[in-house]
């Protein structure tokens, strides 16, 4: 008994450790049961316990030691795995279960399509240079291969490294970005492919929800299905976002760098391809230091992927930082708008890119713009001018430059088409026109004297009169009595209609200060009836769209002003050459003087210094210039002998340059013998008693001409010599169609004083 306890107590903290070790081990309840179990079934099978040898005890504690510690660690890997595989299994299960449910609420696959890209207006010059784009892109659809290959390696290397060889989803990436966002604690970097982004840009809503997460993939699977590689990039790089409303590529390189996507270099592609995280903030227009610094990102991005070499990325962070305005910037983009207008009233509505060719000069339009904005920054401030506009036409009425104000990005505005201002003297012309149309003449005299009509007195500008004076001295030196003389004995209704058969379509009203331009008109208006005077008689028509073709070059309208009416008599035309000419050789337009050219004109300035213009022409080029302020506020004494004349005097000089010099219109007409000063003439000036006095002209309304056809007729062909060339000597005017001229000299009124003195 007393060994079988010894055994016992030696026994039992051999038991003891191995409880507590057993312990340490467990697992789960059956491991437990199991081993308390066979304890117990020994025991009551003997009833008392068995004895082991020492050496077995030994031998059979270590190999139960390990065979349970072997058991435990491989089965909790095993539970593990088994679990894992469990939870995946019903995971996926609930995963397609989803997708499926998803994937029933969208339209079958069948019907899937690509939406159409909205559709471009691409506005070209004479010489085929891209003018502007208008559209809800801002900018036409480019192949692949005619970007610039920096632009799709950028926008690859810092979007979607593994875009050549993932399905429309990356696992990879995904996994990487979850990461980076986790490692940085915030969102750095996202997961979509660009497969993704263009799915989600085309079909989807930007909200973030599961169900539009779930669609955007499986749309990725079906354009990855249905097109190449190349066709996703092409079509993701056409249509995405890159900020100041710029959509795809070649808007976006146009409205920061002013040049097409295909001409863009390394650093100028890093920052597009930078502005796709976020394109509002990191614009170059908003935020230029934003727009490099994400920039050398990307630049960094795409040595790191093999696509550049350090010496390249050194190039391109040497080169200076974008800068852009916040609105598209230039004076074609007045001519963009003004061409959008005009298409859409040609052939109505736009739903296919379409290509505008038109008749603008894009060397001129430069200097146009250039002249406008030098002058304002010269003296604007000084003479409290804030805006400017300019209109330049050749012979048949094409728009060859045109600035509506002085800055696009500040305000799109067009002062030279929508802008409707009192012209001031710069109107006289067709007074004097219509007075020689009744028998007047240049040598023909008036007396500069005070004038009453009704309750108008119209007085000089310097306020001094200088008594008998020819018609051409008058209009030389803008006499205001001179003027209103003539429009009451040719009648103001005369007068209207004239301005109106020039070109002058606004309104009219039918009174005596007319003479004196107190009826608004615009800029391009008042331009196209003075030319006219420059082509020999004939109606120049402004135009700008010579032809609208669609992308593929089908051919949609082409204009036609070959062949436009005469609306002056030749005797007319070459009275008023003469007379204009001494407007700037002797009168108020000196400062428009052009070395080695003929050139005529008028100024023009409204009450208390609202508006100054001056609008003149040689055999080439018609153009008017006009300065002012938008809020109608008076400048300081600037008349349109001043700014207006030298900023003409400036584009004229520079529209000519290489050109040579041809004489006006009506040089080899010869004027017949003009009427000579009569005693008649001089006693009806004396009984007037040095002031002729006229009833007020009644207030009837004016009479409008009626708008000359712009289409019907078959295109013409297009005349592929360019006018302004060298030794081109300006655009042929347009020959007689052989029908009489509407206007015929009339006779000068006769009076009861002419009958009385034999005249």
């Amino acid at each position: 008994m007393a060994s079988r306890g010894k055994s016992r107590e030696r026994v039992e903290p051999t038991f003891e450790e191995e409880d507590e070790r057993d312990d340490e081990l467990r697992v789960d309840a059956g491991d437990r049961i199991g081993g308390k179990r066979t304890g117990r079934s020994t025991k009551a099978k003997t009833g008392k316990t068995a004895k082991v040898a020492p050496k077995s005890r030994s031998s059979g504690r270590g190999r139960g030691k390990a065979k349970r510690s072997s058991g435990g660690l491989s089965g909790l890997i095993g539970r593990l795995i088994y679990w894992c595989i469990v939870l995946g299994i019903w995971g996926a299960i609930g995963v397609g279960g989803i997708v499926m449910y998803y994937g029933a609420r969208m339209p079958s696959a069948s019907s899937w399509s690509i939406p159409e890209r909205p559709p471009n207006l691409k506005v070209v010059s004479v010489e085929g240079t891209v003018i502007a784009n208008r559209g809800a892109t801002g900018g036409e659809a480019l192949a692949l291969e005619d970007m610039s290959p920096f632009i799709p390696q950028a926008v690859i290397a810092i979007e979607d490294r593994r875009f050549y060889s993932h399905f429309g989803v990356d696992p990879l990436g995904l996994a990487r970005a979850v990461v980076t966002n986790l490692a940085s604690g915030r969102t750095v970097q996202g997961g979509s492919t660009l497969t993704q982004q263009l799915a989600k840009n085309l079909f989807l809503s930007p909200e973030r929800t599961i169900e539009r997460k779930i669609q955007e993939v499986l749309l990725s699977f079906w354009l990855e299905h249905k097109f190449t590689k190349d066709q996703i990039l092409a079509m993701y790089l056409n249509r995405v976002y890159f900020g100041s409303n710029a959509y795809g590529v070649e808007a976006a390189s146009r409205r920061y760098f002013s040049k097409s996507a295909r001409d863009v270099n390394l650093g100028e592609a890093a920052l597009l391809a930078g502005l796709l995280k976020a394109p509002s903030r990191l614009s170059p227009a908003r935020d230029p230091e934003a727009a490099e610094a994400r920039a050398q990102v990307v630049l960094g991005a795409m040595r790191e992927e093999g696509f550049i070499s350090d010496d390249e990325i050194k190039t391109a962070m040497s080169q200076p930082p974008t800068t852009a305005k916040r609105y598209w910037t230039g004076a074609g983009q007045y001519v963009a708008d003004m061409v959008l207008d005009e298409t859409k009233r040609l052939i109505g509505t736009i739903s296919e890119d379409l290509v505008v060719e038109t008749t603008i000069d894009m060397t001129l339009e430069k200097k146009a713009e250039a002249v406008i904005v030098e002058s304002l920054e010269a003296e604007g401030d000084k003479l409290k001018a804030s805006q400017a506009a300019l209109v330049s036409i050749d012979g048949t009425g094409a728009i060859r430059a045109l600035v509506g104000g002085k800055d696009y990005a500040e305000s799109q505005f067009n002062r030279a088409v929508k802008a409707r201002r009192q012209p001031g003297s710069a109107f006289k012309p067709f007074v004097y026109a219509a007075a020689l149309e009744t028998g007047v003449r240049p040598e023909s005299t008036r007396n500069d004297a005070p004038v009453r009509i009704g309750n108008w007195t119209p007085e000089n500008y310097d306020e001094k009169y200088r008594g008998p004076v020819t018609i051409s001295h008058a209009l030389a030196n803008s006499l205001n009595t001179i003027a209103a003389q003539l429009v009451m004995e040719v009648g103001p209704d005369h007068v209207i209609k004239l301005a109106h058969r020039l070109g002058i379509e606004s309104e009219l009203q039918s009174n005596a200060s007319i003479a004196l331009g107190t009826s608004e008109v615009s800029l391009l208006e008042l331009t196209a009836a003075y030319a006219p005077f420059m082509n020999g008689g004939y109606k120049a028509t402004p135009h700008i769209i010579r032809r609208i073709s669609t992308a593929e070059g089908k051919v949609l309208y082409e204009n036609d002003y070959a062949e436009p009416p005469r609306v002056l008599g030749e005797p007319v035309v070459a009275a008023m050459n003469r007379m204009l000419k001494g407007v700037i050789t002797d009168g108020t337009g000196k400062k428009a003087r052009l070395d080695g050219w003929e050139a005529a004109g008028k100024s023009g300035t409204t009450q208390s210094f609202r508006d100054a213009l001056f609008v003149g022409y040689t055999s080439n080029l018609t153009t008017g210039v006009w300065f002012g302020n938008d809020d109608g506020q008076s400048m300081k004494k600037v008349t349109g002998g001043g700014l207006p004349a030298k900023a003409w005097h400036d584009f004229m000089t520079a529209a000519h340059a290489g050109l040579t010099p041809v004489p006006l219109a009506g040089e080899g007409y010869v004027e017949p013998q003009a009427q000579p000063m009569t005693i008649g003439t001089i006693l009806s000036d004396v009984f007037s008693g040095g002031e002729k006095r006229y009833p007020a002209a009644p207030n009837a309304p004016a009479v409008r001409q009626e708008e000359v056809p712009r289409a019907g007729r078959p295109p013409a062909e297009i005349p592929q010599a360019d006018p302004y060339q060298q030794g081109a000597g300006g655009p042929v005017p347009p020959a007689d169609v052989g029908a009489p001229s509407p206007v015929q000299p009339a006779s000068r009124r006769t009076t009861l004083l002419d009958i009385i003195m034999g005249q």
